[in-house]
């Protein structure tokens, strides 16, 4: 998926949070985004966690 298509799919659900849910459920809506971009860039290996020595 391209980059900038990510961006609006994201910016498209944090809307709807605000808009339907209010401060908290925009906040709650970036957190689990933020955690899932992590979660994915970790299993893309753009991100290794292991210890390095």
């Amino acid at each position: 998926m391209d980059t900038a298509i990510a961006g609006l799919a994201a910016g498209i659900a944090l809307g709807f949070a605000a808009y339907f849910g209010g401060f908290w459920a925009f906040l709650l809506v970036a957190v689990l985004g933020g955690i899932g971009l992590v979660v994915g860039l970790v299993l893309r290996g753009d991100i290794d966690l292991r210890r390095q020595r």
